[in-house]
């Protein structure tokens, strides 16, 4: 019981941090005209928060490995739920992104920390499911996050969603610090050795720092400019519409513990490719002029994408056998960087070049996890 009450609370956490990221998502369109500026621009709201996000990884990463994770999680929680309050409040572009750079700042409080915190409680038998899951609350907060500010609230009215955002985060932030128990007693000085440099120099966990950036460029760039391919011709669809497309995301939430229980079964390396497949194909599907072919092309950019992601995140806390902070944080460093470079790039791509740009970008792009995987399938056949 006392074990499904911790999962649950850091279910909540976890979800409740990823809702902030993607609140501005499905209304860029609306913000590029309120703020009479560019797709590119506009969608900064998006790429600071991820830029900040990458930034503060490496620090949170050493501070979990070092200090109890609640005073982390209260500090964390209290400043992304103020920034929220400002994004709501202001009336400036730049206040806007700045807030956001500052919430993606404090969001390894809840994340990295939190993956570290499970890498250390949990038996390694059950870490790729419980990874899985802890996928599937990234899931459900980024589809909070986009249904907050796209249908939940009228898209004129996007503010309200950073309100309503930031009450849930300090709920459950005081919840996460009231009700998640110390960690486990350890030999203190067994992490202090593990540093990133050393991380860095082993390849098999270099590989999956790549995939880790691969996998999220791609899926960064389709999501974050789907508004603006749909916006435009020939569909000129509204952004209830654009906002409903993002159930997709509901995909994740299954797809997550299912990749964890198929990768026990198959192996982390072909649960990479057989993601980097579906991913591939449900992209070439978007270029379809079809709404439906598209909402249906988007469940398979999903299911692809988490088989994927689930499928590393619990390859590399497999292969730890300590630093799982340091580990986690650069894997979520490698994540969203690759998230930033993603909508960085394919917003040049989508200008010159519009979706097909994009595609193509991403296309590429999908080689990382593939090959990573294949590499991952040869390793495994010569250890066995």
């Amino acid at each position: 019981m006392l074990k499904s009450n911790i999962q649950l609370n850091v279910f909540a956490l976890v979800a409740a941090a990823f809702t902030t990221i993607y609140i501005t998502q499905p209304v860029l369109p609306v913000l590029q005209a309120e703020f009479h500026t560019t797709e590119a621009r506009a969608s900064l709201t998006i790429a600071a928060v991820i830029l900040g996000i990458s930034l503060a990884n490496l620090p949170f990463g050493m501070l979990v490995d070092r200090f109890p994770i609640r005073p982390i999680i209260a500090v964390g929680g209290f400043v992304i739920g103020a920034c929220g309050f400002f994004c709501a409040a202001t009336r400036s572009l730049n206040g806007l992104i700045i807030a956001r750079f500052l919430q993606g700042l404090f969001i390894p409080a809840l994340t990295t920390c939190l993956a570290a915190f499970l890498s250390k409680n949990l038996p390694k038998e059950r870490l790729n499911v419980v990874m899985g899951s802890y996928v599937a609350a990234t899931v459900a907060g980024g589809l909070g996050g986009r249904l907050l500010g796209g249908l939940i609230h009228p898209p004129l009215h996007w503010r309200y969603a950073f309100v309503s955002a930031s009450v849930f985060l300090w709920i459950v932030t005081w919840m996460a610090v009231r009700y998640l128990p110390a960690p486990q007693k350890r030999d203190s000085t067994v992490d202090v050795p593990v540093g990133f440099l050393r991380l860095l120099k082993s390849l098999p966990v270099l590989r999956i720092f790549l995939v880790a950036f691969g996998s999220f460029f791609v899926f960064s760039s389709v999501f974050n400019f789907l508004p603006f391919y749909l916006a435009g011709p020939p569909f000129h669809a509204p952004t209830r519409t654009i906002t409903f497309l993002y159930l997709s995301y509901v995909m994740g939430i299954v797809i997550g513990p299912l990749s964890g229980k198929l990768s026990n079964r198959l192996g982390n390396g072909v649960c990479m490719v057989l993601g980097a497949g579906v991913f591939a194909l449900a992209l070439i599907l978007t270029r379809i002029p079809s709404i439906a072919v598209i909402a249906v092309s988007l469940f398979g950019v999903c299911a692809g994408f988490f088989t994927i992601h689930s499928a590393a995140a619990g390859l590399l806390n497999r292969r730890l056998s300590s630093g799982h902070g340091r580990a986690n944080s650069l894997y979520v460093l490698f994540y969203y960087l690759g998230g930033y470079a993603g909508i960085t790039s394919s917003g040049h791509c989508y200008g010159r070049m519009g979706w097909l740009g994009v595609v193509l970008l991403c296309l590429g792009m999908l080689l990382v996890p593939l090959m990573v995987g294949v590499v991952e399938i040869r390793t495994n056949r010569m250890v066995r």
